[in-house]
């Protein structure tokens, strides 16, 4: 039996990545939700009806006003339970609570007495409920000077603009892709659970790293002079770094690709140097006839370049869950490559009237039992 997911918020940060990891599980069947749904209560209690797990991410952490963040966070999760009491349903539900529950501050207090209503909840309906303390978390497409401050830092660095340090103290990250994990952990009922009353539940996630602000930024600039202004990939062998660089790349401005390479030409012919590289990773090339397409496929952790050297090609990129294509056109007689991001699916094809040879370059040798390789159409 398939389990039925819903996830409110799952247009946001840490929604949308547990929402399009979840959508390559074929035991799932995910429920979609929408905004208006907290306004309409005859749709939020047709989406409660179908779901067998809610994970409740809706939630308002930021405003001028502290009573207007206590207010919305706490109407949000009274409409959820009224919906489900209304309905009769009793789905297990997983709230995103925060370290902030033990202090002196409204968001806080609305995260706390959040979750004491849906322990209420879970101890008189027969439901199932599950509290989530997460720390900072940051990840590709988190909202600058909104989600962390890594998305931030990574926004203005990427567009040569000065970040500035308020506070150098440590920070204690998880990176989304773990987090997720734990979310999906959670719902299989093999995380570390601590009962704390009838039918429900606590999960305390601990940071997975610890970093000052001035280390994540001095990294943030190595790879924007590395990376970004001669094209050498980073050593990505700590899985820290490897999180940190991926997400960078996902503030790369879409103009500063296709990049020109520089080529050399003698009586001899030419050289082109394709990437320069402080880790591993795979090299390779291939041909296409006029005409063809290869591809279709994203990732959600590899790095990867395509580098065409000879005829005419079209790279379209699409990122998972948006409809927006953006196309890169290159021309052989030019040599330039184009990086694929995480989660965008990806695609090339021959325009032109003669063969295609491109070069191909990621950070991870094939391994059919593990490809990272999930096939959807641009």
């Amino acid at each position: 039996m398939k389990k039925k997911i819903g996830i409110t918020g799952q247009a946001g940060f840490v929604g949308n990545h547990l929402y399009t990891t979840l959508s390559l599980d074929d035991s799932v069947v995910l429920i979609p939700f929408e905004r208006s749904f907290f306004t309409e209560s005859g749709q939020l209690e047709n989406f409660v009806a179908q779901c067998d797990i809610i994970v409740h991410l809706a939630a308002m952490n930021r405003h001028e006003n502290p009573q207007v963040i206590y207010d919305t966070n706490l109407e949000l999760v009274s409409k959820l339970l009224q919906a489900c009491t209304t309905r009769d349903v009793r789905p297990h539900i997983l709230f995103s609570s925060s370290s902030q529950e033990e202090r002196d501050n409204l968001y806080g207090k609305s995260k706390k007495e959040g979750k004491q209503l849906f322990m209420d909840w879970a101890a008189k309906n027969g439901g199932e409920f599950s509290s989530l303390t997460i720390p900072n978390v940051f990840g590709p497409f988190g909202k600058p000077n909104y989600n962390s401050v890594v998305a931030t830092f990574c926004h203005k660095v990427a567009r040569n603009e000065e970040p500035t340090i308020i506070n150098d103290g440590e920070v204690g990250l998880i990176y989304i892709n773990e987090l997720v994990q734990v979310f999906i952990a959670v719902m299989h009922h093999k995380a570390n659970a601590t009962e704390i009353g009838i039918n429900s539940y606590k999960v305390d996630i601990a940071p997975t790293y610890t970093k000052k602000v001035s280390e994540i930024l001095s990294l943030l600039f190595g790879y924007k002079k590395n990376y970004m202004e001669n094209g050498v990939f980073p050593n990505l062998e700590d899985t820290f770094e490897k999180a940190l660089f991926n997400t960078f790349r996902c503030y790369v401005p879409e103009s500063h690709y296709p990049v020109k390479y520089t080529k050399h030409t003698d009586n001899r012919g030419s050289f082109v140097e394709i990437a320069r590289t402080q880790t591993s990773g795979q090299f390779s090339y291939s041909t296409t006839v006029p005409g063809i397409t290869r591809g279709n496929h994203f990732h959600t952790r590899k790095a990867e370049r395509f580098a065409v050297i000879s005829g005419k090609a079209l790279i379209q990129l699409r990122k998972i869950g948006t409809d927006k294509v953006i196309d890169y056109y290159l021309d052989g007689k030019k040599p330039a490559y184009v990086d694929m991001p995480i989660w965008h699916t990806h695609n090339i094809k021959n325009i032109g009237d003669k063969e295609l040879i491109t070069l191909f370059w990621i950070n991870e040798p094939y391994d059919p039992e593990d490809a990272d390789t999930y096939f959807e159409d641009v």
